[in-house]
C-alpha cells in the first residue's frame, strides 16, 4: 500500500503475518509507525524516529484477517481487513 511519503509491505507464511513500513526517501530519521492486527487479537505495533522502516511486526494469523497500519511523517494508509 503506497501513500506520499512511503509504502506498508505486508507478508504472510502459511502461519504468520508481518508488516513493516517503509519511506520513500531514506536517510533522514523521522517519525515512523506501524501497527499489524489479527482479527480478534491485539495490534502488535512499532513507533519511533527511524531512517529506512518502521518493523517489522508480526503476528499469528492462522485463517484469520489482519488489519495493517502505517505511518511515515505527516503520510499514512491503512488496508481495512485483508489476507481473509
Amino acid at each position: 500500500m503506497a501513500f506520499e511519503t512511503g509504502e506498508v509491505r505486508v507478508y504472510k507464511s502459511r502461519n504468520q503475518a508481518c508488516a513493516m513500513t517503509v519511506a520513500r526517501i531514506s536517510g533522514e530519521r523521522r517519525r515512523m509507525a506501524v501497527s499489524i492486527q489479527p482479527r480478534g487479537g491485539a495490534p502488535v505495533r512499532e513507533a519511533g524516529r527511524f531512517a529506512r522502516y518502521a518493523g517489522p511486526v508480526t503476528v499469528g494469523a492462522i485463517n484469520r484477517c489482519v488489519y495493517v497500519k502505517g505511518s511515515v511523517g505527516a503520510g499514512s494508509a491503512d488496508s481495512g481487513w485483508i489476507l481473509c
